[in-house]
């Protein structure tokens, strides 16, 4: 099996070169081989993001505008590390009610990616989010304010993943993760 090997250089200088309201972008001098390199990266606090599949095998996507890239794209519901003391899971029970008003019965971790290592220290915590209870509605401001909430078929997002129609790096992980889960618990059965 492979894996992610943790490494540790020497960080001789580092200096936040930007704050921002969400994240800040920090650059730091490391000493690596027989030299020093300098990196500018995102410091991201990290994030928890949820595939939601109901008893029909559809997954809850979400549309939202997200200005960075001029779209409103198809996602999962998601959000940030932000609260001090929250776990990944107790984040993504959160978003899933912040953002599409559901509790799940089950919540199983899925898989854990870094989004944008060459330039963000960002972690996405996905999880598998089943049996699933309605809440009642949460209000929502900004970029929320207008989320599309749809249930789609998981066979037509695995699809439509394929075709390139959506290109949402968290949501294609989250829900090729969730296929191939449902997949193996099929065969295992």
């Amino acid at each position: 099996m492979i894996e992610d090997e943790r490494f540790d250089g020497e960080v001789v200088d580092t200096s936040v070169v930007f704050h921002g309201r969400v994240w800040d972008v920090r650059s730091d001098v490391v000493r690596y081989g027989d030299g020093e390199i300098v990196r500018d990266y995102v410091d991201h606090t990290g994030a928890a993001a949820v595939v939601a599949i109901d008893d029909e095998e559809r997954v809850l996507l979400i549309q939202q505008y997200r200005h960075p890239i001029r779209h409103r794209d198809w996602e999962i519901p998601a959000g940030l590390l932000d609260v001090a003391g929250e776990t990944p899971a107790e984040t993504a029970r959160r978003e899933l009610a912040e953002e599409v008003d559901l509790a799940a019965g089950s919540l199983e971790p899925l898989v854990s990616l870094f989004t944008s290592p060459g330039g963000s220290d960002e972690i996405v915590h996905v999880f598998l989010a089943r049996d699933l209870v309605q809440l009642s509605a949460h209000e929502r401001t900004d970029e929320e304010a207008d989320i599309v909430a749809q249930w789609v078929p998981l066979a037509d997002v695995v699809g439509a993943i394929l075709a390139g129609a959506v290109r949402n790096g968290i949501l294609i992980s989250g829900v090729l993760a969730a296929a191939e889960r449902l997949r193996r618990d099929d065969l295992a059965g």
